[in-house]
Order: C-alpha cells, then structure tokens, then sequence
C-alpha cells in the first residue's frame, strides 16, 4: 500500500491455524459459518464504518509474524487476530504484537476461559490491546467496530 490515506483506513484480519475449517470443524463450538462468510460480514461492516478490511489466514505461525510486521509497515489502521492455537503456545506472535505500534484486538469465536485448561492462558491478550470472545462470527465484528474507534 502506497496510499496513506488508504492504509490509515485499513484493518489487516488476521487467522490462524484451522481457521480455513470454520464451517465444517466443531461446529458445535465454532459455528456453521465459514471464513469467507465472516470475510463477508466484516467486509459489509466495514464500508458502514468508512473501513476497508484484509482478512488473511495461514496454518504457519511465521506468516502470522511476517504480516503483523507488514501491518506495522503499511501504517494499518489496527489488526483483529484469531491466532488460533496459537494463542496459547506462541512467544513469537506476543513479540511481534510487543514490537509494533499498530494496535491489536485478539479475537475468538468460543470463550477460551470456558474450555479446556491449556486455552486459559493467552500470549496474543499478554500483548494485545484488548479481546473480544465468546460471540460467535460476531466476535470479529465487535472486534472491527473497537478497531474504528481507536
């Protein structure tokens, strides 16, 4: 992106490992809908917001790494990130969050502290501006309408 105006506007969408399953992984846990449907949701809300989004997702923890830098770079307005499992196992994405100045809002579709004991424990909130779980596909939404008020 060479557009500042453009990048100021821009919220990078961030998703990690399994996350290209919704729909059809756990339904009962993670819904129905898929991530081109949550694409679509927050692509909607977004040009209600005066928004763009870019929603990504990638199975590798050092994309997630590579992109959070990216955001940084492109002057992105914030980041929404569902680290996935990550979340509880990644040092890495809480440095990358530590050293950027491009503000993060972890997101999740379940309620980590409802699950298993492992999920209780997240690096991405250690480093995180704030989180946003337990709602759903609309957990993203609620993620994107804090990002435009940042």
């Amino acid at each position: 992106m060479t557009d500042t105006a453009t990048a100021s506007t821009t919220v990078f969408v961030l998703n990690g490992p399994n996350l290209n399953l919704l729909g059809l992984r756990e339904p009962a846990i993670y819904g129905s809908q898929t991530l081109d449907d949550i694409a679509g949701m927050l692509e909607d809300r977004a040009r209600e917001l005066g928004l763009e989004v870019d929603v990504r997702q990638s199975n590798h923890e050092g994309h997630l790494v590579d992109w959070l830098h990216e955001a940084q770079a492109s002057g992105a307005k914030a980041v929404l990130l569902n680290a996935g499992a990550y979340t509880h196992t990644s040092v890495a994405i809480h440095d990358a969050i530590k050293a950027i100045k491009v503000p993060v809002i972890e997101v999740h579709l379940s309620n980590p502290h409802t699950r298993e004991a492992f999920r209780h424990k997240s690096y991405v909130g250690m480093a995180a501006k704030g989180s946003v779980a337990g709602f759903g596909a609309n957990s993203y939404i609620v993620a994107l309408e804090a990002a435009a008020r940042l």
